[in-house]
Order: C-alpha cells, then structure tokens, then sequence
C-alpha cells in the first residue's frame, strides 16, 4: 500500500484504504490524509462483503495488495471486472496462501509476482503482469519473501500506471 501512495500522481490517485482489521497500513493512509475504513469481518460472509463494497464506494479500481481474504459474490458483483490483486507466484503456479513456501517446496529456480484481475476463484483471474524471481540455492521463505515482496511493488505500481490511465482496460474508456 505504501508503494502505491507514494507512486500516485497523474495516472492514479488513491481514494480510500480499506482494511478487515486495524493495521499499518490503515494508520499510513491516514497519516497521507487518505480516507479509510476498517470493516471487520463478521459471521455472516455476505453481509461482509455487502459492508465491505459499501466502505469502497465508488471507484474506477479496486486493488487488494495483502488483503488475505476471499471476497464474496457480493464484493465481486459491484467491482466486475475492475478488482485486481497481487500474487507472490507466477500464476498460475502456486494458488492460495502458501505460495512462497509452496515453491520452495516444489524447488523451482525461478518464481516471482503476479498481478491479475479478481474472480471468484483462488487466485484464478486473469492475469496482467507478472515479474521473475530467481530462487536462490540459500532462499527461505523469509529471504525468498522479501524479494518477491520488491519485485511485487514495483510490479502493481507498473501496472496501475499503466490500468489507471484513460481507456487502458478493456470495456473501460
């Protein structure tokens, strides 16, 4: 989220920061004089996601950058089509929350960053971008992590300079 204030300017502009919980990231939005909203996650999944699409609002893009939730029917219904994520694999190799480890695992010698659009699968939508990795002989997840964390910065605030910009996105002028 950091990554993404600091890049904005004539492409895109953050308009809200929305989180599940009270984190950091809601407390830098802040401090940037961004709006935000913590919407925590109850028993009901669809009133969730209702409540959640309402703390958006209006917005040409939604972006979900470590927001580990899957988002419902409700959520995905409002943002059609205009929801994209951060991935730390190279889709579609490694769905779900495990994916650094997942591919540490599998012994890959490359991975990487995926940005992709949100449907209602796990980490199934369409892809945008994505940017390699190599795996090195002495990586563990933390060490693999934290560089996949750098190339997935670089790599959203890439992408939303380019979907942020006036008819970029198909069915989107």
């Amino acid at each position: 989220m950091q990554a993404i204030v600091a890049a904005q300017g004539e492409t895109f502009r953050v308009s809200k920061v929305v989180a599940d919980v009270p984190c950091p990231g809601i407390d830098k939005a802040a401090a940037a004089g961004i709006a935000t909203q913590v919407v925590p996650l109850g028993v009901d999944r669809q009133q969730w996601n209702r409540e959640l699409a309402d703390a958006v609002g209006e917005c040409d893009l939604v972006v979900s950058a470590g927001f580990m939730k899957i988002l419902g029917a409700p959520f995905l219904e409002r943002f059609d089509g205009r929801i994209i994520n951060t991935h730390p694999a190279l889709l579609p190799s490694f769905k779900g929350a495990h994916a650094v480890r997942d591919a540490l695992d599998y012994g890959v010698k490359v991975t990487g960053s995926t940005v992709h659009y949100v449907d209602s699968g796990v980490d199934t939508g369409p892809i945008i971008a994505q940017r390699a990795v190599d795996v090195r002989a002495d990586d563990d997840e933390a060490s693999l992590q934290e560089r996949i964390k750098v190339a997935e910065r670089e790599l959203i605030v890439e992408v939303l300079r380019t979907v942020g910009s006036p008819g970029s996105r198909p069915g989107h002028q």
